[in-house]
Order: structure tokens, then sequence, then C-alpha cells
């Protein structure tokens, strides 16, 4: 049976070479795809053929590639590969782009991701040509079932002159209502506060609109999302997760969360998804979670009855989630939520709500702030994605991270971040393996001596404390005291000779 119940709209079927001949050289393309769930899978690979074929005839062909957030290698690498991206926004983490970038060949704006689809509104980003989206399937009124993730879809397709459509058998169509999609925001001066007050509220619809005139192509898929496992939990992600219940458990006791604690956020990766699974095993139970990203550790919790309704705006699940997530579908739709990224992003709800916000990081420095986009300050890693949107929004905004990286030759504490993305102001606590750093409440001196004594490895905890005494004596003021030039010179030597240890 065809996922197109809409009968007029199946003249507009097509193959994916066909419907790429419909992207122009120097188009800007908003293509779906959150986290790698949802994105286009065929017409950015036939798109990628055909930009080579202009390559070898001595044209440029390069298109400007908006999504939600992070895709997978048949977009972002495949359009990378043959140099085809002439700027990315607003959240990459496909290796080929990442190396174009760094190397200059690709723009790219790291963008806060509830501020996107406001950008492209007010017109900052240029025009949309194409809207490029992968759904689940067409009703017969000729409404839109989004997939596995929404992200910024809904803006593309309003916005575009054209709309591409890849419909996707394997996505599963009984996801149907479990979206809601939420058509009232608008501009200053006409906006108007975003009616959600728990987790749960549905304030939209179950589908995309779209004009159908605008529809100038539907491709065929069967494709499935990009799904990565997980990285078994180990010493450190578990230590990490037992620090977080404890202070979680801290916080009820004396009477700053109820029982049930406040709504839930869980960045992307390995370490926020073992924080989430470690819930699993304390005395927390019937919570929510108001997030972007449910991922293996999300689902653990719903399964559990820890969790009885997550809100969201993509899925990133392994093989195995996926698997879970398939064979218990009614399930899951009574308890999950789909929302555009700007409103499971938006600010003024994650204050309402009171997230609790749990985010990763590349490196912390001794007075909170924090890197989560740069290695060495210069070289872009993925992008601040939605970490931003909720560290600043918070009820309270955590990080999470172990103490070292590269097998111990890097301290991910460091007296200064060469990057600042989360400044000390929107950082309230400090999580590794080796304890925990609640800064709430404390000047920056104060704050120094928290988190070299709770976070800092034992390896390198000597050196930043040293580093600390010697720039209360040495910097120009005693406020946030620094030696620039010895921070600079610790960094410095790590791009030399792979360790952190000064002589």
């Amino acid at each position: 049976m065809s996922r197109i119940a809409n009968v007029g709209l199946r003249s507009r079927i097509m193959s994916a070479d066909d419907a790429a001949k419909l992207i122009n050289p120097g188009d800007n393309v908003g293509m779906s795809g959150f986290t790698g769930a949802g994105y286009p899978k065929a017409v950015p690979q036939a798109l990628a053929r055909r930009i080579t074929e202009a390559t070898a005839r001595g044209e440029q062909f390069k298109v400007g590639v908006w999504t939600g957030a992070s895709t997978a290698p048949e977009l972002d690498g495949a359009l990378a590969e043959v140099d085809g991206v002439e700027l990315r926004l607003p959240y990459q983490s496909d290796p080929i782009s990442r190396a174009k970038i760094n190397s200059g060949q690709m723009e790219y704006i790291d963008v806060h991701l509830s501020h996107v689809a406001q950008m492209a509104w007010m017109g900052f980003l240029g025009d949309l040509n194409v809207a490029l989206i992968e759904v689940t399937g067409i009703t017969e009124d000729g409404a839109l079932i989004p997939s596995a993730s929404v992200g910024n879809n809904k803006t593309w397709i309003d916005q575009a002159d054209r709309v591409i459509l890849e419909v996707n058998s394997w996505q599963q169509l009984e996801m149907y209502g479990m979206h809601d999609i939420y058509y009232g925001t608008a501009l200053p001066p006409h906006r108007k506060p975003v009616p959600i007050v728990s987790a749960g509220d549905r304030i939209g619809v179950p589908h995309f609109e779209v004009d159908p005139a605008k529809i100038v192509a539907i491709v065929e898929t069967d494709s499935p999302d990009r799904n990565s496992a997980f990285k078994p939990l180990d010493d450190d992600s578990r230590a990490i997760a037992g620090h977080f219940i404890e202070f979680l458990e801290h916080e009820v006791k004396v009477g700053r969360m109820p029982a049930g604690l406040l709504p839930l956020q869980s960045g992307v990766g390995n370490i926020a998804n073992a924080v989430m699974a470690g819930l699993g095993e304390s005395r927390f139970e019937h919570l929510n979670a108001y997030t972007e990203v449910l991922q293996d550790g999300m689902l653990d919790l719903i399964e559990s009855g820890t969790i009885d309704l997550a809100s969201a705006t993509a899925f990133s699940l392994s093989p195995d989630g996926v698997q879970r997530f398939n064979d218990n579908l009614d399930f899951y739709t009574q308890r999950i939520i789909m929302r555009p990224q700007e409103i499971s992003n938006h600010p003024e709800v994650i204050r309402r709500l009171g997230v609790i916000a749990s985010n990763g990081l590349i490196e912390a420095d001794i007075y909170g702030n924090v890197n989560s986009t740069h290695i060495m300050g210069s070289r872009i890693q993925n992008g601040i994605g939605g970490s931003g949107d909720f560290a600043r929004n918070a009820f309270l905004s955590t990080f999470v991270t172990p103490s070292t990286a590269r097998g111990g030759a890097l301290s991910c504490i460091v007296p200064m971040v060469t990057h600042v993305d989360h400044t000390e102001h929107d950082v309230d606590v400090i999580i590794t393996e080796q304890g925990l750093a609640d800064l709430r409440g404390l000047a920056p001196r104060r704050r120094a001596k928290v988190v070299i004594d709770n976070c800092a490895h034992p390896a390198y905890r000597d050196m930043l404390t040293d580093y600390y005494q010697r720039s209360l004596e040495g910097a120009w003021g005693r406020q946030t005291p620094h030696l620039l030039r010895e921070s600079f010179a610790m960094h410095q030597r790590f791009m030399e000779t792979g360790t952190m240890h000064l002589p």
C-alpha cells in the first residue's frame, strides 16, 4: 500500500536523480535531520553525483545546507566529499565536514538551535530555495506525517520556494500522533507566550501543513536512519551518574526540588546517555523529561517507569534501541511527544518548567567556564547544539565529563578554557568521575578551589593548584586571577608534545 494517500500528489513521484535536478547551484536547501534521525537519504546522494558531474565539466556547484542538527554520511558526508557545501548550519558531527570546515574549505555557522527558525524567518540567512524533508507518509488531505525527527522541518516547509519529499517506508507509520507541531509562533512585536506549563502539554497538530503547489518532487525510499551503538557503561560513567544522583537526592532532601524532581534534559553522547541510564538504578520515579534528544538511556527510564513522559525533537537510538522502540510502538507513542526544535529548546518554556539540564563538554576551567565546541581553541569539533539553550535557561545547569581525555594525557579541567561557549554565569554544577563541584553562590576564587579539589584528576590537581596560587600573586586583578601567558603555554605544550604537564 502506498504511503502517499493523496492521489493528486502521486503524479509527482520520481527518482532521486530526477529530484536532484530540481536543486540549482547556489540554492540554500533546508534539509530534515537531527542527530542522525529523519534525514533524507536518497536525494542528497543523487545531488552529490550531480555535483561530481558538474565538477568534471569544470563547473562550480555548491549549495547551502541548513538542517536541524547533525545528519549522516548519506547527507553531510556525501556532499562534503564532493566539495558541494558552501555554507553549513547549525550543527554537524560528520568527520568529512569537520575536516573541510577546519581547513577553511566550508563555511560554518554554529548557532543555538532555538535561534535557527527565527533567523530564517527574519532573512538573516538569505532565501531558502528548497526544503528537502523526509516524512513517514502523506495523508489523503495532503498533510505530511513527520519522521523520526522534527527539527526545523516546519520552518523549512513554510519558508522554501520548492519542497522535495522523501517518503521513507522504513519509518513506522504508527508514529503518527506522536508529534506535536505548533503553528502559533510569531515574530516580535506579535509574539505570544508558548502555552506549555508541563512537559506533556500538547499545543499543536500531529502533522506538517504544506501548500501542495510547492511540492515539486516525491521520492519513495526504504532506508534506515544512522543508528550508532553507545559505548558500554564503564567505571567513569557509573561514577559520574552516581555523583549526579546523589546530588539530586540532596536537593530533594533540603527542599529545593520535589520528590519527582523537575523535568530532565540530557545532551547527546555516551556520557549523557550513561547518566540517564544511571537514574534507572535510583529511587526516583514518575519523572518527566523536556529535552531535545531521546537516547537509549531515556528509553530505559520510560520502560522501567522511572519516566512517565518525555518531550523531545528527535531520537538518537542505537540499533537495539530502534528495535525496542519499533517493537513497543503503542507503549511509546503514549509516553513521547515530538516537537519542533524551536519549541523543544525554547528558552521561555525551559525557564518556566524549571528544567534540570545535563550536557557534555570538551573542557572546563577552574572558574566554571565551559568549552563544548573547539579543540585547542580553533578547531571546531561539532557545535554548541542545544546546550546553550538549556544551560542559560535551566533551573539547574550541570555539565558532565570524564576528568581526563586521550588516555589521561589531557586534563578536561584546565586553568583557562581555550574557547568559551558557556560562561561561568551559566554553569551551576560540574561533575566528573572524581566528584561534583556545586558552584552556585560561589565567587570566582571559591569556585576555583571547589573545581580543583572535586573535579580534577589527581594527576593534574597539584599543577592546577600551583597555577591558581601563583595567579593570586601575579595576576593584574584578584577577582578572577589568571596568568594568561602561562595558560596559553600549557595548551601550546600539549599541541607540541601530547602532554599538558609543564616542565
